[in-house]
């Protein structure tokens, strides 16, 4: 009896631990997941997006947990046509997964010619650094890096 009662106060815990962090994502992060599923064309689930804000800009990098050279490829191909768009003033894809009025988006539309946008391959994964010396639009990247920390959830992290 005592193996049956510990057995099941650990599957009760055990439940409860799932239901916890599947309840901890917000209904926000779960339609932005979904709507990322039909832009992004990497497993959400197999990767990491940092972003790093820097005194003129910052970088995001989208890096493959392992290594896997499938979705390194598909994250590589995604980055490097997200940053050609980028530097011509074309957020629609972040627009289609975020929403039109994500923070830092208007402004970064706007002065898009006085923002350098560039591509790097890195190991498992690519990144994309945005450079400009207009302090407002350093801070509208910062703002759209944070909106994307906050709405990508367990999948990004704020890198200082």
């Amino acid at each position: 009896m005592t193996c049956r009662f510990a057995a099941a106060v650990f599957l009760a815990g055990l439940t409860a631990t799932m239901s916890v962090s599947i309840a901890g994502e917000t209904p926000r992060q779960t339609q932005v997941e979904r709507n990322g599923a039909n832009v992004m064309p990497f497993s959400m689930a197999a990767t990491m997006h940092h972003f790093t804000p820097t005194p003129t800009g910052g970088a995001q990098a989208v890096l493959v947990h392992g290594g896997d050279r499938r979705q390194v490829a598909l994250v590589r191909g995604h980055l490097r046509k997200e940053a050609a768009a980028f530097a011509k003033g074309d957020f629609s894809d972040p627009a289609s997964i975020h929403g039109a009025d994500m923070p830092g988006l208007r402004a970064m539309r706007a002065g898009s010619a006085r923002i350098a946008v560039r591509y790097d391959d890195v190991q498992n994964g690519a990144t994309i650094t945005y450079s400009t010396r207009d302090q407002a639009l350093v801070s509208a990247v910062h703002a759209w890096f944070k909106a994307q920390v906050d709405d990508h959830g367990a999948h990004a992290t704020m890198k200082m």
